[in-house]
């Protein structure tokens, strides 16, 4: 990689030891962090990407090294570039070719002569669970490397795998980096984020890759990408649980009823609609219907913790304190951190 002259350098984490630092303030008191090795590893295998488009405009990405001369990226980040340069601290390289899965929004750079010494281990995301801690690696704001902790809220079956959905804040600049497990295995890629409401951050699962090696993939000289991802079709085009997030956000119950009943019917061996539809008749007034539905996606997923939760507020808020606890406890078991929250509320209701 050549030295970056002066406009394209970053801010970048001086070492280990802060990188660390900044981890062990933000994460929840009973999660172990990283030790300090894992965390420089994971800040070499992130880079910052601009992509140029043809009248000079540039947008800021970031990518991670997944093997030599390839970094993986979003394609929404590199979609109207006829030139692309990855950076890492000071030196930069120019990409010569791109593997572009736009739907899936996963593009692979090719990039010669970049070295792969920090490639992350990597693991499936269909091996994580709800609830388990998580650091995310992006250039947020297109600055310097930013690192957030957090969870994963839920995991959403799709296309052979798992769409994560996380509880890691990040915004522009940070697209196309990395998603990692508490053990420092990249899980998967940061994507895009819902607007309006908490915990809605979203990354695309190593799995995409992992089942398309880069040696299968057809590249392809830097040009601008026809097509759009997943997440930016029209409504009715996105896939179930990208819908149902908009329904939910917007308070339309009925309408996530109608929409959870007929995901229920095509896909039953998900717990997910299930879960749904009880938030929905919660959210028309209709407690029993609720808890059925939340029962229900239990017998498909006794470990689904996201029904466990609404379980226990939904019984601590009708008068069943018994119910409730045995809830919160069949969730310390799956997600000790959610546990911990739930608990919380309830007791301060009680007051």
């Amino acid at each position: 990689m050549r030295k970056a002259p002066a406009s394209e350098k970053s801010v970048t984490l001086a070492s280990s030891a802060l990188l660390a630092a900044c981890l062990l303030v933000s994460r929840p008191a009973w999660a172990e962090p990283l030790d300090r090795k894992a965390l420089a590893r994971l800040g070499r295998s992130v880079l910052r990407i601009e992509a140029v488009n043809g009248s000079g405009r540039v947008a800021i990405g970031s990518g991670v090294i997944v093997a030599d001369d390839q970094v993986m990226t979003n394609c929404h980040v590199t979609r109207g570039a006829t030139q692309v340069m990855v950076i890492q601290g000071s030196s930069s390289a120019r990409v010569d070719a791109q593997a572009a899965e736009v739907m899936r929004d996963m593009c692979l750079l090719r990039v010669p002569g970049l070295q792969a010494a920090a490639v992350p281990p990597v693991a499936s995301a269909r091996s994580l669970r709800q609830g388990e801690e998580l650091v995310a690696l992006g250039y947020t704001g297109g600055a310097g490397l930013q690192i957030s902790s957090g969870r994963v809220v839920a995991l959403h079956r799709w296309e052979g795998s798992h769409v994560i959905q996380c509880s890691n804040g990040f915004s522009s600049g940070a697209s196309g980096g990395g998603l990692f497990d508490q053990n420092g295995a990249l899980v998967g890629i940061l994507m895009f984020r819902l607007p309006g409401g908490k915990a809605q951050f979203y990354a695309a699962p190593i799995d995409w890759l992992s089942e398309r090696p880069g040696s299968e993939l057809a590249f392809a000289p830097v040009q601008p990408l026809s097509g759009r991802a997943f997440w930016e079709a029209a409504p009715d085009a996105q896939p179930w649980f990208l819908q149902a997030a908009a329904l939910e956000q917007s308070g339309r119950w009925s309408a996530l009823v109608r929409l959870a009943e007929r995901w229920a019917n095509e896909v039953t061996d998900d717990p997910e609609p299930h879960y749904l539809q009880a938030v929905a008749r919660e959210g028309l007034g209709q407690p029993e219907s609720a808890i059925q539905a939340w029962q229900r996606s239990l017998a498909i997923d006794p470990d689904y913790s996201r029904s466990w939760a609404r379980l226990a507020r939904l019984y601590h808020r009708t008068g069943r304190a018994d119910d409730a606890q045995g809830a919160i406890a069949s969730l310390m078991a799956q997600d000790p951190g959610l546990a911990l929250e739930v608990s919380a509320e309830l007791k301060a209701e009680q007051k």
